[in-house]
């Protein structure tokens, strides 16, 4: 097979691994589509889906994309080609977010690519509490090594400073759950249909929600602020601070990459993980999220990670309706 005869199953095998890629609410904002010849596939926003409460500046919708754009890019490698990455390839189309070309002809696959390519069908977000077991000092460091390779910083913060990036994640759940236009929009995206392909599945309401335990969100937003529970929601939370230098869509697209990177390294080791992306949805909030000691960086996730329970599947949209 070489590039030119990449066939229907092929294509939709690659955009099946692309949209198992984490986003907001699972609102899977992207659409792709194929340019037979270049051989490239294209990721484009799909704005009818972005949260325009949650995410009025399309931040996160970019860092949905760019972890679609690793899983496709890692799909490509799989299937034995050498994929071609660009970022916002074109300045004049500025809905068009990643493309992927396929370089060169089918060779023998990576001994390395099956090792993560298999891992995005096991990755799911878990919202259970871990355990109080750490992660392995060489996972930590294969996890920081990871974002760097895509662009990215990942810090991980001291007790105390993972105590103050909680207390702020629980200040931005509170304004959250007052916040009638946000609250709405959230609740809009809880799925209400077992068939439906989009939005925030039932288990992720989970009891540990219902009673204000961070670092899970109240996604059905029915609960009102409350003082912070005094049983923590684990004993020994672990997280992990996704940066970037800069603050333009590129560095958000950088950092859908070292997040899916670092997601389907910490799968590899069975090492479960859920997104905090509370806080970064206040700009306030946003800011003093930052470490001084880090520089002046932006951060643009916290990510809770530890050893517990799988998560659940979260369904995802057909490949085929995927592509435009």
């Amino acid at each position: 097979m070489t590039p030119a005869t990449l066939d229907a199953t092929v294509l939709e095998e690659l955009v099946s691994a692309a949209v198992a890629a984490p986003s907001m609410h699972n609102t899977q904002p992207w659409r792709f589509h194929l340019r037979p010849e270049t051989h490239t596939v294209e990721i484009r926003a799909a704005l009818d889906r972005a949260l325009r409460a949650e995410d009025p500046d399309v931040r996160g919708l970019h860092v949905s994309a760019g972890a679609a754009a690793f899983n496709l890019r890692l799909a490509v490698t799989h299937h034995g080609w050498e994929p071609v990455l660009r970022l916002l390839p074109d300045p004049h189309e500025p809905q068009l977010l990643a493309s992927v070309r396929l370089a060169g002809g089918p060779h023998a696959r990576a001994t390395t690519a099956p090792d993560l390519y298999d891992q995005i069908w096991r990755r799911h977000t878990s919202r259970s509490p871990f355990s109080a077991r750490p992660l392995p000092g060489p996972l930590w460091a294969e996890l920081v090594d990871a974002a760097r390779v895509e662009g990215a910083h990942l810090h991980v913060p001291d007790p105390d400073e993972t105590r103050r990036l909680l207390d702020l994640t629980y200040e931005a759940e509170t304004r959250t759950i007052a916040d009638e236009e946000r609250r709405e929009e959230s609740r809009g995206w809880i799925r209400s249909e077992a068939g439906t392909e989009f939005g925030i599945p039932p288990e992720a309401l989970g009891p540990q929600d219902a009673a204000g335990h961070l670092p899970m969100r109240d996604f059905s937003a029915l609960h009102p602020p409350t003082p912070q529970p005094a049983k923590p929601f684990e004993q020994h939370p672990q997280l992990a601070v996704l940066a970037t230098d800069h603050d333009h869509p590129a560095d958000w697209l950088r950092t859908g990459l070292a997040l899916q990177h670092v997601l389907l390294l910490a799968t590899r080791d069975q090492v479960q993980a859920s997104l905090l992306h509370q806080a970064v949805e206040w700009p306030d909030l946003r800011w003093v999220l930052r470490d001084p000691r880090n520089g002046p960086e932006h951060v643009q996730m916290l990510i809770r990670l530890g050893y517990g329970p799988e998560g659940a599947p979260t369904p995802r949209m057909v490949a085929s309706g995927a592509l435009a």
